[in-house]
């Protein structure tokens, strides 16, 4: 099977705030229906900050592994390239990252307000994004 490589260099990449190995693109926001489609990249072999779904995510791996995290470190999941996932909201945080090479994921967020809440180690609350959040840095371009 042919093995091949996607090619993200047209891609307008942002970084998130301050926070390290996490890049995204925004590709489409449907202020009226609530979804947002955005890509992300996570660096190889990094994890991004801890957080929890507060809204619906649907997502597709275009390259690499996706890797989710346990709040202490542990692999709770990895996510091939090609899959597709349904994620409803989730009370248990976790973090993200790439494999041996950056991942980058396809996100459909569906909800309205608060969509993420970015905690620190303690599982304290020390940020959100919502999707009035997504909408200005769209806006930003």
């Amino acid at each position: 099977m042919a093995t091949h490589t996607f090619d993200d260099s047209n891609i307008n990449w942002k970084r998130l705030g301050d926070y390290e190995h996490l890049h995204f693109s925004i590709l489409a926001i449907d202020e009226t229906n609530g979804i947002a489609d955005v890509l992300f990249k996570f660096a190889a072999n990094e994890k991004i900050v801890l957080h929890r779904h507060l809204a619906h995510n649907n997502t597709f791996v275009v390259q690499g592994e996706h890797r989710l995290y346990k709040p202490d470190g542990s692999i709770k999941e990895i996510r091939a390239v090609g899959s597709m996932t349904s994620s409803p909201p989730a009370e248990e945080p976790h973090r993200e990252g790439g494999g041996d090479q950056d991942v980058i994921i396809a996100f459909s967020i569906r909800g309205r307000g608060v969509l993420y809440e970015l905690l620190d180690d303690d599982m304290q609350v020390m940020g959100t994004i919502s999707m009035q959040d997504l909408i200005e840095l769209k806006k930003a371009g």
